[in-house]
């Protein structure tokens, strides 16, 4: 089969895997397309966009449409990316994977640009990752369709959201999320796509594994240094203690945060830089302080 990628998705991550793929097809030679949601064709920045007049748009609902129908759109393509999230709604992950494998489709990049899933196991406080662990159990019974799993901790964005509460730029106040020692591990979409189409096009392939990739890994203290040192003021530094988040949550079991910012207090969001993929390769990335200069600084 002709090499061919697939990018389900057109948020923040699937536009960055969308244009980290033009940038190498300019001296690969591949086609590309990306599966949007049929409501949202012609409203999306992607359709829309001169530049992505080369890659070929596949309209298709992920909610209402059969696994055989997004399986018929798969096996189009050599390779298949998930950019879709967990927004779309519980079970879907393990549904595009279904179909993925239905479809046949040579090699798979799944939506676990996270944690690692098989580090935390199942149970924890959010319950979205119990679903990425059966997507891995669904791969990894199988060996028809290769897959790729890249582990790439927090999305470096989602820890400046007010509503997360980790920094808080409006009222100058960092929480510490269990402890001031304890790390996350951070990446950016631009650097998780640059880096995923890096792995893509390894030789030899890299196939059937975890590979572990970080923008930077910082421990609550760094990130209220790096912060103050940034933004030349101090910050309000709160430490927010396990047994406290965990009541925050039982008082508010459906509040997203609560959950995210208990199981982000877990050994298994966290790596070190040195054994990631892009410090072996040496590929730079953007740590937190630079990401933060340049998207945010004004």
């Amino acid at each position: 089969m002709e090499k061919s990628f697939l990018v389900i998705g057109t948020g923040e991550l699937g536009q960055a895997m969308l244009n980290s793929l033009l940038t190498y097809q300019q001296t690969h030679s591949f086609t590309m397309g990306v599966l949007i949601q049929r409501s949202r064709i012609g409203m999306d920045e992607v359709s829309q966009h001169e530049n992505y007049k080369n890659v070929t748009i596949e309209a298709a609902d992920l909610v209402k449409d059969s696994k055989a129908d997004l399986a018929s759109i798969f096996r189009k393509y050599d390779t298949v990316i998930c950019c879709s999230g967990f927004s779309i709604g519980a079970g879907m992950q393990v549904k595009i994977t279904e179909a993925v494998l239905e479809a046949g489709v040579r090699r798979y990049i799944p939506w676990q640009f996270g944690v690692d899933y098989d580090k935390i196991g199942k149970g924890s406080a959010q319950p979205v990752f119990d679903e990425q662990l059966d997507v891995r159990q669904l791969l990894r019974s199988q060996n028809k369709t290769h897959w790729i799993i890249i582990s790439t901790g927090m999305i470096t964005s989602f820890i400046f959201r007010e509503d997360f509460g980790v920094i808080s730029l409006q009222n100058k106040v960092i929480h510490a999320l269990g402890d001031w020692q304890h790390s996350l591990t951070l990446t950016s979409c631009e650097d998780i796509g640059a880096l995923t189409t890096a792995i893509l096009f390894q030789t030899p392939e890299l196939l059937d594994q975890v590979i572990f990739v970080a923008g930077d890994t910082v421990t609550f203290e760094e990130i209220a240094d790096k912060m103050e040192k940034l933004y030349r003021t101090k910050f309000h530094r709160v430490r927010w203690s396990i047994p406290e988040l965990k009541e925050n949550l039982q008082q508010e079991p459906e509040n997203i945060f609560n959950r995210y910012r208990l199981v982000f207090t877990h050994p298994g969001v966290t790596w070190p830089m040195s054994g990631t993929f892009n410090a072996q390769k040496g590929i730079s990335t953007t740590g937190i302080e630079q990401w933060a200069k340049e998207n945010l600084l004004k």
